[in-house]
């Protein structure tokens, strides 16, 4: 009897707490925002945020800023690719595989992809695959990436003398991104 009560008495006092207007009262709304605020009208792109969380070292929080850049812009080859090099970061290798190929798929001439993939490649040992990615992404570049001619130069040496070892030369291969900025692929313990 005193369990049906107090169920009873909890049952109506959700309902009455379901039809309140919801929101938090004037009392916690709190202080305003500086004076010369700007006020924001508009989400910042989900890819410069995911860039900015990446350099930052926030995978995760990366990953989900580009899935949402995804929904606003569709999967198309800048997402892919973003989405790929963070997998690759958080260790997600056949994911980060899958999506620089759809990346690529999308838009063939994309060095930063092309590298990215070959970074990918070196990781999981496809060292002659790699080779024949980074010169692609070279290629496509012209030369100008630093990164990529630094990649490139590293699968060659690797694929040339299999027992190259430069102090475990994963440490070397850099990602890179379409627009300014680099991520640098660094080896976990």
């Amino acid at each position: 009897m005193i369990k049906t009560r107090v169920g009873f008495l909890f049952a109506i006092w959700l309902l009455a707490a379901c039809q309140q207007t919801g929101g938090l009262s004037n009392g916690w709304e709190g202080p305003p925002p500086p004076p010369g605020t700007p006020e924001v009208t508009e989400a910042v792109d989900g890819l410069i945020v995911g860039h900015r969380l990446m350099a930052a070292g926030e995978y995760e929080l990366a990953l989900k800023a580009y899935l949402r850049a995804g929904s606003e812009q569709g999967l198309n080859a800048d997402v892919l690719s973003a989405l790929g090099s963070t997998n690759l970061k958080l260790g997600r290798l056949g994911q980060a595989e899958t999506l620089l190929r759809r990346a690529i798929k999308e838009e063939e001439k994309f060095p930063a992809a092309w590298n990215n993939l070959g970074v990918v490649l070196m990781e999981r040992g496809e060292t002659g695959e790699a080779r024949r990615v980074f010169q692609t992404a070279f290629a496509l570049d012209s030369g100008k990436s630093i990164e990529i001619r630094e990649n490139l130069r590293l699968a060659i040496a690797k694929t040339e003398n299999p027992a190259y070892d430069a102090g475990n030369n994963k440490d070397n291969f850099d990602l890179v991104r379409r627009g300014s900025g680099r991520y640098l692929l660094l080896s976990t313990p």
